[in-house]
């Protein structure tokens, strides 16, 4: 049976503390938030169904957006494949797919996500869909930025149990759908806004952490209606922003109970730490009655 890309969910790997980090991936500052949090809400904002943080046993997690569920791994020390079955069984009644990556992604685009998850829906299995969409991106396996089917919740585990804890040795015992870096590119908004698959790319060493986040922020287009475009504001234009709140200060806004934002025409909100990304569209309006 073929599964619908809409009703997919997400898995987010919080990990612990990192031996080369020297303290935890997830609560990292990222343009005002976290890895976590950031990572979390791209998710929210792409994937139809529920997004899950898997955390490691007595992890205190920094702040999530509304909705993000948290389930502990209740062992510690088996790296991801135990903590992809923790998530897989989390979903396992409420998705059927999930996407699943590590926090540290600061640039994960929902291009990415969204051309994964459309791997389960192409056919050309036994049942129509594959169990695992593995990216094999920038030259190289990517089985945490991944989509699993939440059937495979107790496969996992099994393996896991086992101690058999190379993520190889599942996709021996699955049907995957392998997307190489022609695949990807060759959806449209990929190649527009993340053209060198930064999607991937993950922090795993101070200089990493460093290095991704001198980046410059990601170009989103800014326009003002109503009664805040007689501030000066009328017209499109583009800024450098990570998050909303950057995009309104950028345009001399405060996201306040006055201002409301539309994302790429359908989101609503006022949340400053809502990440964007690029190609995103920001309409700012007035909340007040007959702004």
């Amino acid at each position: 049976m073929e599964i619908e890309v809409g009703t997919a969910g997400a898995v987010v790997l919080a990990g612990g503390r990192s031996s080369r980090m020297g303290e935890p991936k997830a609560a990292l500052e990222w343009h005002g938030s976290t890895l976590l949090h950031r990572t979390t809400a791209v998710l929210a904002r792409t994937v139809g169904g529920p997004v899950v943080v898997v955390k490691a046993p007595g992890q205190e997690l920094p702040d999530l957006p509304a909705g993000v569920a948290v389930v502990e791994d209740p062992v510690e020390g088996l790296g991801p494949m135990q903590g992809i079955a923790v998530g897989l069984a989390a979903l396992a009644e409420r998705a059927p797919a999930a996407f699943v990556c590590s926090t540290d992604m600061p640039f994960l685009h929902p291009a990415f996500v969204r051309r994964v998850l459309r791997g389960f829906t192409q056919g050309g299995f036994t049942d129509g869909a594959p169990d695992v969409v593995l990216p094999m991106a920038r030259g190289f396996r990517q089985p945490l930025a991944a989509g699993y089917s939440t059937a495979l919740a107790d496969r996992v585990a099994k393996l896991a149990a086992e101690r058999s804890l190379k993520l190889g040795m599942l996709f021996e015992q699955c049907e995957v759908r392998k997307l190489d870096d022609a695949d990807l590119l060759a959806d449209r908004d990929i190649a527009r806004f993340d053209p060198q698959l930064d999607s991937v790319v993950n922090v795993n060493a101070p200089e990493d952490y460093a290095s991704a986040r001198q980046r410059p922020a990601p170009g989103v287009v800014v326009e003002c209606f109503g009664a805040l475009a007689s501030r000066g504001q009328r017209g499109p234009r583009t800024v450098g922003a990570a998050t909303l709140g950057a995009a309104a200060e950028a345009v001399g806004l405060a996201l306040d109970r006055h201002v409301v934002a539309a994302l790429n025409g359908d989101q609503i909100s006022r949340d400053a730490q809502l990440p964007l990304v690029a190609g995103d569209n920001v309409a700012f309006l007035s909340a007040d009655a007959g702004g």
